[in-house]
């Protein structure tokens, strides 16, 4: 039999990739495969389902639960004492965070800090950022910015005295397009530059998909004396970032997408070095004052250097440890590697979606690698079918369903786990603990529930 080589380079049989032998070959020509051990994975309770929904909510790492449990314990045997544990306890346990998380972002460890959740992050940051004055007053953000950044911008907006409908901002994609496109942010920064106080725009755009080029986008902006940052809850784990070298003044980011920390967990933010000491206000709390005073009871607020000033109050310890976990195994597979995976999952899932379904569905997300993290974003063009049960031959009966969230209900009863947003359909096979068999899966279900 006649081999066709992989994007690994290894030799596979010479199947249609819409084969399971095909699948079942990439998987095992992938290096990462035994990562996905380290996860637990979701199950209805009869089988085990196939998860492409990280994008929401990633799966548990198995040492999680043992991490938790670690602090219980130290919680119930040592009390208040746990703080100063020899192992640097609770009181210094969010620095343990400080440098891998630094790798994922690509910044120093001092430019990053583990707190507390993204929007309020997000609120930090802004008190400190957003300082308007009669002629630079304005922010610009997205038109499809994920609600919570769009209320937070709305409201400190408000905070000082201005009303949105005139110092906000929106970039839109050209009519009929997803996509955020750099030369329309140029002409808008052209004609609005001077009034614009802040930019805010996410790493990879939550609804389409789109990984936006952070570097260009920062330097145009800066070019017209804007502050710039950057919503990073779809990059982080997800896409190769360089913040210090690209010069965003800040970032935030949440832990429980791609980095697997579970619901609600501590997030995090960044502040660039060139912000360091600086006269920047913020709002000050006991756990960014300088740490070996901190139990002096200083009236005085002497911060810590870098982004630590911005804490507020010591971290929910509980909440933080699962994130020890996920970042060990980033930290075991290698960003670069992830990501060389999780191109080839995602041009294998788009490969499949256009041999397999057509022009019955179209992929909103960027074809090009580098402009698109591991979701790839769909709309169909017909209804679906609703899987209500079994006949008689054991398959699942379909009952006719429409739109994006039919779809969603359908693919969830045939044991596949995807979401929807408006008209959208979300895709996202993540290279920590997905597979090629979860992708022609995934599809193969999709095809049926649109027959």
């Amino acid at each position: 039999m006649k081999a066709q080589r992989t994007t690994a380079g290894a030799a596979l049989p010479r199947t249609p990739t819409t084969h399971a032998a095909h699948a079942a070959a990439l998987d095992a020509d992938d290096e990462l495969a035994p990562l996905r051990r380290e996860f637990e994975l979701p199950s209805d309770g009869r089988r085990r389902l196939t998860y492409l929904c990280g994008h929401s909510l990633g799966l548990m790492p198995r040492r999680a639960r043992s991490d938790v449990r670690a602090e219980l314990d130290r919680w119930g045997r040592r009390a208040v004492e746990g703080h100063f544990s020899g192992d640097g306890g609770w009181f210094a346990y969010h620095q343990r965070f400080s440098a891998p998380l630094a790798r994922l972002v690509g910044a120093a460890p001092e430019e990053v800090v583990a707190m507390n959740t993204l929007t309020a992050n997000l609120h930090l940051m802004l008190v400190s950022f957003y300082r308007p004055t009669a002629e630079r007053y304005k922010i610009l953000i997205e038109r499809d910015a994920f609600p919570s950044d769009r209320y937070a911008v709305q409201s400190q907006i408000r905070f000082h005295g201005r009303d949105p409908r005139d110092a906000l901002l929106e970039l839109a994609p050209e009519p009929g397009s997803w996509m955020l496109d750099v030369a329309r942010l140029e002409a808008l920064l052209a004609a609005e530059g001077e009034r614009i106080a802040l930019l805010l725009l996410p790493g990879v755009q939550y609804l389409s998909g789109q990984a936006l080029d952070i570097g260009r986008i920062t330097s145009l902006a800066h070019r017209h004396g804007c502050v710039v940052g950057f919503d990073l809850a779809h990059s982080i784990g997800n896409v190769p970032l360089a913040l210090a070298r690209d010069g965003a003044d800040f970032a935030v980011w949440c832990s429980y997408k791609y980095l697997n920390a579970g619901p609600g967990a501590v997030a995090g933010a960044f502040v660039h070095r060139k912000w360091h000491g600086s006269d920047l206000p913020r709002f000050e709390g006991w756990w960014g004052h300088a740490a070996e005073r901190r139990f002096a009871a200083e009236r005085a607020f002497s911060p810590m250097p870098g982004a630590e000033a911005w804490q507020l109050s010591n971290p929910p310890i509980l909440s933080l440890a699962p994130l020890a976990a996920s970042l060990e195994l980033f930290e075991r597979a290698g960003l670069e590697r992830l990501r060389a995976k999780s191109e080839r999952l995602t041009g294998y899932l788009e490969l499949l979606l256009r041999e397999t379904l057509g022009e019955r569905c179209e992929i909103l997300t960027p074809a090009a690698p580098s402009q698109r993290g591991c979701q790839l974003s769909v709309r169909l063009q017909t209804a679906v079918a609703h899987f209500d049960g079994a006949d008689r031959d054991g398959q699942d009966e379909p009952a006719r369903h429409d739109g994006p969230r039919g779809t969603a209900e359908a693919l969830r009863t045939a044991g596949i786990v995807a979401d929807w947003r408006g008209d959208v359909l979300r895709l996202a096979p993540v290279p920590l603990y997905n597979r090629f068999r979860d992708v022609l899966a995934a599809v193969r279900a999709l095809r049926r529930v649109l027959e």
